[in-house]
């Protein structure tokens, strides 16, 4: 039986590395999408053959959509045909009936209503070739009226397309289905010689619209803790020495993610993410790792039961995964699950920061730079000391400042007394 291919989230399809009739593999990679942050890889679901290419290139394809299907060879490719058995879109499909495609105005001028077909997810049906050709033309898709099958707009189209004249104090066109508009705080954009205007990334464009969502429906409260990292800095050596042959490091954050995947063992409510009239717990200890990108840009990618897992198998792991995100391409399980957030400053000699928390998550921790310090030693007499600061960021939806508080302490008994992480 032929099976879907669908993808995890919002995004471009980039490129195609399979063709209908070729044979596969569960976990191949079949295509590369560009989605907000990364580009995508998406693995082949099961055994077989492509049966079909359902999305063309460029073109861009909503969460959970089919893309291509895979089953035995010679199998029906399911609901929708191969793409290579489609006319090239030079040649204007044929006419849907009357009763299916909307007609477009006599003049080819548009009412100015909003007069295109659309998918069930609010995407306006258009060929790449149209979409591209709108572009260029600087023509509004949601103005002309398809004549492809199902209403699709075709490149005919939109070169045939005649706005109608404007209307006096027209009403502002909605927004985009399914993703929230950065607002302009400032008012008009500054025009002249000594300032460069660029366009938003999508990768900022998706920080930004995060943050804000963040910031507007997450009422964060901050609690932050100093610590003695020496007896993690030595343990860490020790065991980078004992692992040196295995070709095996251990990072300082390899350490820190253990002993936050330990301490959320213990307090639940922080591994518990906030729905309006219900509380979701997640069973599971998924700690979502913020990494810096080469373009100025982030992505959160996740450590799985990473209270469960080794620190030598948990180092190995992340230093393939960051290697992987850096390099431009994830996999959709590198991103997904997170149920609390590590963010790390240390490398850029920061003393103390607050994170975001990443919704639905509860918590973050921003930990900054170890230094060395004056300390007082139980002696009474001073001495230096090597000191790293902590910020916890919590969900005062699900938590309070009493367990913060008590979930620090129980962060510094593992950093501060590291064979804990071993056991």
């Amino acid at each position: 039986m032929a099976q879907d291919v669908t993808l995890s989230m919002d995004g471009m399809l980039l490129n195609w590395l399979k063709d209908v009739g070729d044979s596969v593999s569960k976990g191949d990679i079949i295509a590369e999408f560009e989605a907000d942050k990364a580009t995508v890889e998406v693995e082949a679901p099961a055994d077989g053959t492509i049966l079909s290419l359902i999305t063309e290139i460029g073109e861009e394809v909503g969460e959970g959509a089919v893309i291509a299907t895979i089953g035995a060879a010679g199998e029906s490719g399911g609901s929708a045909p191969a793409k290579k058995e489609q006319p090239a879109e030079e040649k204007q499909a044929e006419p849907a009936p009357e009763a299916a495609a909307p007609q477009p105005a006599s003049n080819g001028a548009s009412s100015g209503a909003d007069v295109a077909a659309r998918t069930p997810d609010g995407r306006i049906k258009a060929s790449p070739l149209a979409k591209k050709v709108a572009s260029d033309k600087g023509v509004d898709l949601s103005q002309v009226a398809g004549s492809g099958p199902g209403g699709r707009i075709v490149r005919e189209d939109v070169e045939n397309y005649k706005p109608a004249a404007p209307k006096p104090a027209a009403a502002p066109a909605p927004a985009p289905a399914g993703g929230t508009v950065i607002p302009n705080s400032y008012g008009k954009v500054p025009e002249g010689d000594d300032i460069e205007i660029l366009d938003i990334s999508r990768m900022r464009r998706a920080i930004a619209n995060g943050t804000i969502t963040s910031f507007q429906t997450t009422p964060h409260f901050y609690i932050t803790i100093e610590l003695d990292v020496e007896p993690m800095l030595a343990l860490r050596q020790q065991i980078n020495a004992t692992l040196e042959d295995e070709g095996i490091k251990v990072s300082v954050n390899d350490m820190i993610v253990k002993a936050v995947a330990l301490t959320q063992r213990a307090f639940p409510n922080l591994n518990t993410h906030y729905y309006g009239d219900k509380l979701v717990r997640h069973k599971r200890i998924n700690i979502a790792i913020a990494v810096a990108l080469p373009d100025n840009g982030l992505v959160n990618v996740v450590s799985p039961d990473a209270d469960q897992k080794p620190l030598s198998e948990m180092a190995q792991y992340h230093k393939e995964m960051f290697a992987s995100v850096r390099d431009g391409k994830i996999k959709p399980e590198h991103i997904h699950g997170g149920t609390f957030l590590v963010s790390n400053l240390g490398p850029y000699d920061v003393e103390s920061f607050g994170s975001i928390i990443d919704p639905p998550q509860s918590g973050a921790l921003a930990v900054s730079s170890s230094r060395k310090v004056p300390v007082v030693k139980e002696d009474g007499t001073l001495g230096v000391g090597t000191r790293m600061k902590v910020t916890l960021s919590i969900d005062h939806r699900v938590s309070d400042g009493a367990e913060g508080a008590d979930w620090l302490q129980t962060f510094r008994s593992y950093i501060e007394n590291p064979m804990r992480l071993l056991v």
